[in-house]
């Protein structure tokens, strides 16, 4: 038989934009081209690419006069449809009959399209590398059948189609991980120096609240389990989220983190889950999220209290179903990440203002674990100390230096309302000074005010901050209430009742204090 010279140029188009099916959108604008071009060859009123999604077919692309958003919208479970199921697994396509449509059985659009029975109908299955992908679908609303010669025309053309859209695929999910890999690149400058020598930290701390830590975290590092990592600002939560990834069996993929407090509530969103080209203004290509840059590995929640309350619910089906949607698109997408989140926030606290859901917070305290603070384990400050020194000492190329026991006892002495961080500081600030590289207690104890040409009593005057007006402290005390609540005064959840305050007397004192009136807060 000759081929029809119309399916000779579908071909030749077809072979052509395969190679430049290099996205999903190029992908999926392939097959609507595809679909418009056997238009010209088969009659229909509606054609479908139905892809297979678990036991389900769901419509990618459609073409013809009954196309609409019902159509794109449908989904069919083969369990229901064994006729269809059938066709699939014959790998052949099959035109349906008047009797296939008395029930429905054979009709893929059943229940959503009012066709009369008997009219055109077939199916196509879509089958690559003995893989299935799902079927295309043909519909005319003539009750007549599609004969012979042009369900063997179909069905060449499926076959087709099917090897178009495999390496379509396969193009789009190469595309894919090298975007992920580029990614994971551009985020390896944000770890934290020392990453793979975290759980070597961790294990040579001597109290016992941080061996008890250690042992936790090394239970849980076996599993998939979601860990919520509390404890004050400078406690070392990071390190610790490093040592849990370390010893999991994701150790081998990445560890990607973001402090959900230093970015702007309009961005933390493209941050995490990515953005398409033309999303918003400044958006001109597409971009993975963190999430996708994690896949396989770890995500570090830093910060997570500070996560916008409107991202919560996102972040919770992310949780739940391992799927999101990146900004500006309507494709899920699918990860497989393990989440660490650290806070020095009460999330449950927070939970019982309304500034944290509560569902949230219970998925992602599944396995929490408190740091102690470094005032309660001081007998781990020695090996912080002389961990950091050595490892300042090979960033640099300096040093190396030896602490004096009147240094550690000086060390040990100490509150450290900053923990960890407050020690680290004071450590480097240390190796600067003049010394050589024996640090002792005067040394440490010294600082760089010190050094200055002014009198103690100059220096002390001078460093010492203005206290604020009464009037400003009350400002900003209103002013961070109303952040927190989203700008909302009156009823629940308001800066009223945040402040405990009766909703007119906040508003009476913010006109005093020049904050506008109180209508356009709430």
């Amino acid at each position: 038989m000759t081929p029809h010279p119309q399916t000779l140029d579908l071909t030749r188009d077809l072979r052509a934009a395969t190679r430049l099916g290099t996205s999903i959108a190029a992908v999926d604008q392939l097959l609507t081209d595809a679909l418009s071009a056997l238009g010209g060859i088969i009659p229909f009123d509606l054609a479908t690419i139905m892809e297979l999604d678990g036991d389900e077919l769901r419509v990618r692309v459609a073409a013809g006069s009954l196309d609409g958003p019902r159509i794109r919208r449908h989904r069919l479970r083969l369990d229901a449809f064994p006729s269809i199921k059938r066709v699939l697994e014959s790998g052949h396509a099959r035109a349906f009959e008047e009797h296939d449509h008395a029930d429905g059985d054979g009709d893929p659009f059943d229940g959503v399209l009012d066709l009369p029975h008997g009219h055109a109908c077939m199916v196509v299955p879509l089958s690559a590398d003995r893989a299935q992908l799902g079927v295309m679908t043909l519909d005319q609303q003539k009750c007549q059948r599609y004969d012979a010669g042009v369900v063997a025309l179909a069905d060449a053309f499926g076959r087709l189609l099917a090897l178009a859209m495999n390496y379509g695929e396969q193009s789009a999910l190469l595309a894919r991980l090298r975007a992920q890999l580029e990614e994971q690149n551009r985020l390896l400058g944000e770890r934290v120096d020392g990453r793979n020598d975290a759980g070597h930290l961790m294990e040579t701390c001597r109290s016992t609240a941080m061996r008890q830590v250690t042992q936790l975290a090394s239970q849980v590092a076996a599993t998939d389990t979601p860990v919520l990592v509390m404890g004050e600002t400078g406690t070392g939560k990071e390190v610790l989220a490093n040592a849990i990834h370390a010893w999991s069996r994701r150790a081998n993929q990445p560890l990607v983190s973001i402090n959900c407090a230093a970015l702007p509530a309009s961005l933390i969103e493209s941050e995490l889950f990515g953005h398409v080209k033309g999303a918003f203004s400044g958006a001109v290509s597409n971009r993975m999220g963190r999430f996708q840059a994690a896949n396989g590995g770890t995500l570090l929640l830093d910060e997570v209290g500070e996560l916008p309350i409107d991202l919560q619910a996102k972040l919770l089906r992310v949780l739940q179903e391992g799927c999101f949607e990146p900004v500006g698109s309507d494709r899920t997408v699918r990860v497989d990440v393990r989440i660490v989140a650290a806070t020095n926030v009460d999330l449950l606290a927070a939970a019982s203002q309304r500034l944290f859901r509560e569902d949230l917070y219970y998925r992602l305290a599944v396995f929490p674990i408190q740091l102690p603070p470094l005032r309660a384990r001081r007998e781990d400050i020695e090996p912080i100390a002389r961990n950091f020194l050595d490892a300042l000492s090979r960033k640099s190329g300096r040093g190396p230096w030896v602490l004096t026991d009147g240094a550690i006892q000086s060390l040990e002495q100490r509150e450290w309302p900053g923990n960890v961080r407050e020690l680290i500081n004071t450590l480097e600030r240390a190796t600067i000074l003049p010394g050589g590289q024996r640090i002792d207690r005067p040394r440490l104890e010294t600082t760089p005010l010190a050094l200055s040409n002014k009198s103690p009593a100059t220096t002390a005057r001078s460093a010492r901050p203005a206290l604020p007006t009464l009037e400003q402290v009350e400002r900003e005390h209103i002013l961070n209430a109303l952040e927190r609540t989203g700008g909302k005064v009156y009823g629940k959840g308001g800066a009223a009742e945040l402040l405990d305050l009766n909703a007119n007397t906040l508003a009476s004192r913010m006109r005093k204090l020049g904050l506008g009136g109180a209508r356009q807060h709430r």
